[in-house]
């Protein structure tokens, strides 16, 4: 759901509290998967980004809601748009709120947020296969019904696994959501049912990493790993991210060497965070560092705070956050706020 403008005005505050600047660009040349600024004047709330597998570099974003059946193709190398795709087939969109690629090449969109936490007794999955040429099209989209077995919720994260294909939705819900799985294939012939599996923090996005063996979750102020196994939840651990203004996207690069932070607003910012062996980069060195920083930090945009803390809110600053989200989210309910 579009992020309400409180919870802005609380990121600018609890930038101001932590003394951070806002994220600022890699400046890494014509190198692909570097952070990077979208440029495109359409995209102002990019609500999910799932990295392309057969264009090195792209990255597949959406708004948010009042927006249409529309999906764009964003260069990292640039900022620019390189594809606009109009989906065919489906219905009007509600609230869509995520983007995710199997590993039957289809892009997943999720049309899955709910303003008033369970006012829709179903909500929409959309897929269609990943254009193997960039240029604006339409293509033609099959629409999936998605109900919950324990109830309509809202949720704002949705993850295709890279090697089982099954999906899953995490909840969003400021005293904890949960992660639910949906059938081993999903039916047009009826509603696929998620069932709960797991209990995650607030989510606002999430993805897995290329190896299905280690899923991110992140929200507003921080972000979480969790090893991943036979379709359950393992140790968890405090994952480096960005503090943006309304924190709504994340997703690995291609390769998994690192994670890619995006946020809502014109002009938002995509920021890269290197991935460490915990995040699921057998590669990594153990130190997650943001906007493609070198070792001893020198284009590190995370502020000055060591460990997989780097980046993130902390102390009394996360507390206020949390209870302002939770304050203004109660607010919006009983005011019946369908944006």
């Amino acid at each position: 759901m579009r992020s309400p403008r409180t919870v802005s005005a609380v990121a600018a505050l609890l930038l101001s509290c932590a003394g951070a600047a806002s994220p600022a660009v890699a400046d890494d040349g014509d190198a692909a998967d570097r952070s990077f600024t979208i440029e495109d004047p359409r995209i102002t709330e990019s609500s999910g980004l799932a990295a392309s597998r057969i264009h090195p570099g792209v990255y597949w974003t959406h708004n948010d809601s009042d927006d249409g059946p529309y999906v764009f193709a964003v260069d990292s190398r640039t900022g620019k748009t390189v594809a606009t795709i109009t989906m065919r087939g489906v219905g009007a969109p509600r609230d869509v709120e995520a983007i995710s690629l199997g590993p039957d090449g289809n892009l997943y969109v999720g049309d899955i947020g709910d303003n008033l936490d369970g006012s829709w007794d179903h909500v929409w999955i959309y897929r269609f296969p990943e254009p193997e040429r960039l240029a604006d099209a339409t293509v033609q989209a099959t629409q999936f019904d998605v109900k919950y077995a324990d109830g309509a919720r809202n949720a704002e994260a949705l993850m295709v696994h890279p090697k089982t294909g099954r999906v899953y939705i995490a909840s969003k819900n400021e005293d904890g959501g949960g992660l639910y799985e949906g059938p081993a294939k999903l039916s047009t012939g009826g509603a696929n049912v998620f069932t709960r599996v797991g209990e995650v923090p607030w989510v606002t996005d999430g993805a897995f990493s290329p190896d299905g063996e280690h899923l991110v979750l992140r929200s507003y102020f921080s972000a979480r790993g969790y090893e991943f196994a036979d379709g359950r939840l393992g140790a968890d651990h405090a994952v480096s991210a960005p503090l943006q203004g309304q924190s709504e996207s994340v997703t690995y690069t291609a390769d998994g060497t690192a994670m890619m932070f995006g946020s809502e607003g014109k002009r938002s910012d995509v920021v890269r965070v290197e991935a460490t062996a915990a995040d699921g980069n057998g590669g990594g060195d153990g130190e997650g560092r943001a906007g493609g920083a070198s070792k001893d930090g020198e284009r590190g945009t995370a502020g000055d705070g060591g460990g997989a803390e780097k980046g993130t809110v902390t102390g009394g600053a996360v507390l206020l956050g949390v209870v302002l989200l939770a304050v203004f989210g109660l607010k919006r309910r009983r005011r019946g706020d369908g944006g």
